[in-house]
């Protein structure tokens, strides 16, 4: 009987755990040997509410992510599209239409018929990503700033999901990047114009415009290198006479850029102090730059310029921050984030991405997120992967405290504290000034901290360790013998 029993229980276990399995529908769990980062290409896109009467952008939103598979201590990591596939979405924000008016007149104004809620690259809300070389991307998602579950505030740093299969369709790897997005460019606000038709009239002795005949494209007369138009031949380009019919009104960017509220300017550099006109000059140099012949949205500032971060730090030439790629084939936005929101961001969407990569907000700059282990060459900007960590101390150091052991055959430990927080820079170089490498280039916190430098690579001789911080410069001497 009691065998009966046990035999009974055991077939009836059993067949709760094959049910169970058959009907289990979830996705598999994510695959820690991958993963996706994800990013927006401009850091902020803006569009029309109201398209009724004048357009000066569609709803257009772009995102660009890569498939990293990590590496280990016998493989490297490698930059993954085939085979591959991402899919992209905005929880919360599923549809468009009656968010605004735009598909009443996509027509009148672009000259295409679009399904509802699709913009006018065929893009969806929701889809799959198209793959491009090492890399994926969506271009014109037709989002608007509210949610599903807020028709009236704007939303305009909304997380995207991204989600890469494999070819099993076996989902390995999920990010979060902002889809930001917002619909406070408006002409007509408080101590602007006060109406769209006045700004309409104002161009009425203008040979052949009707400003009756709305809705009116402003890129169709004035071009904008942004949509892609030629304009009227003889009339500067929308952003050169926006900025100049301006300048002597405000010199404030966020009367148009948007916004008051919106505040796209959220990174790190905004942080520490800077403003619009640090890097683009105000709206009167903005618009002098163009009628000097500068191409507004394909020549912009550079990271590499000699005021800014220097050659270490350029671009690919020819190409602008959000084009670039560096280290591996990653973008340079894959690390640092999107222009105007630079890491660490201020707002704390931004910062989600990269918190569940490393742990914590800022440039992704722990190597092991995409070696699996610490390298032991140079990675990028010529950083070293360097472990640095905290040390109490009843003694108040200033600069470099200790460099042991000196000399050092294989690797050595560099003591030095921070008075301030801020940018921290150590770099080993030779006498004559030729930089060796650079095993800090971080913030840090004001504290003491210890560094261990491999210098198994680097020629016996004598050298300098060099410590750069916001209180200034210290340097000693370090001899490296075999």
């Amino acid at each position: 009987m009691m065998k009966t029993r046990l035999l009974t229980l055991l077939m009836v276990v059993l067949g709760i755990v094959l049910f169970e399995s058959f009907y289990n529908t979830e996705d598999p769990p994510k695959d820690d040997a991958y993963i996706v980062i994800g990013w927006n290409d401009l850091g902020m896109h803006c569009a029309n509410k109201d398209f009724s009467k004048i357009a000066v952008l569609p709803p257009y939103n772009n995102l660009i992510a890569q498939i990293i598979k990590v590496g280990s201590e016998t493989s490297s990591p490698e930059i993954l599209t085939t085979d591959y596939t991402i899919t992209y979405e905005v929880p919360g924000n599923t549809y468009s239409v009656g968010k605004t008016n735009f598909w009443d007149y996509e027509e009148d104004l672009f000259g295409v018929t679009l399904p509802n809620n699709v913009g006018l690259t065929g893009a969806g809300l929701e889809g799959d990503m198209e793959s491009n070389e090492n890399y994926f991307k969506v271009d014109g998602i037709p989002l608007t700033p509210y949610t599903d579950a807020n028709l009236i505030d704007e939303d305009p740093y909304q997380l995207a999901l991204l989600s890469a299969y494999d070819n099993q369709n076996n989902l390995i790897a999920t990010a979060e990047p902002v889809i930001p997005v917002s619909n406070e460019i408006n002409c007509v606000s408080s101590g602007c114009h006060s109406s769209e038709n006045n700004i309409l009239y104002e161009h009425e002795d203008e040979g052949g415009f009707d400003p009756t005949d709305t809705p009116i494209l402003c890129a169709e007369c004035h071009s904008s290198n942004a949509l892609g138009t030629p304009g009227t031949p003889g009339l500067e380009s929308l952003s050169e006479v926006i900025h100049d019919k301006h300048a002597d009104e405000t010199n404030d960017c966020y009367k148009c850029h948007p916004g008051p509220n919106t505040q796209c300017h959220r990174g790190i550099m905004n942080t520490l102090g800077m403003t619009c006109q640090d890097c683009h000059g105000s709206v009167g140099q903005v618009a002098q730059s163009i009628a000097n012949g500068r191409e507004p949205w394909l020549e912009e500032p550079s990271c590499g310029a000699t005021e800014c971060h220097g050659p270490d730090y350029a671009e690919e030439e020819g190409k602008l921050f959000r084009q670039s790629k560096g280290h591996g084939g990653l973008y340079c936005s894959a690390c640092h984030g999107s222009p105007h929101a630079i890491y660490p961001s201020s707002n704390e969407r931004d910062n989600v991405q990269n918190i569940a990569l490393q742990g914590y907000a800022g440039i992704l700059q722990e190597c092991t997120v995409c070696h699996g282990v610490a390298p032991s060459g140079a990675g990028p900007h010529g950083i070293f992967a360097t472990e640095i960590s905290e040390y109490s101390s009843d003694v108040q150091n200033t600069g470099i405290a200790s460099i042991f052991p000196n000399p050092a055959k294989n690797k050595t430990t560099v003591r030095f504290s921070v008075e301030n927080p801020g940018k921290v820079d150590i770099e080993l170089i030779s006498i004559s000034g030729e930089i060796f490498m650079a095993p800090v280039k971080k913030r840090l916190a004001k504290g003491n901290y210890e560094v261990n430098i491999n210098v198994n690579d680097i020629v016996p001789g004598v050298y300098l360790i060099i410590l750069k911080t916001k209180n200034g410069t210290d340097q000693q001497k370090l001899i490296i013998s075999r």
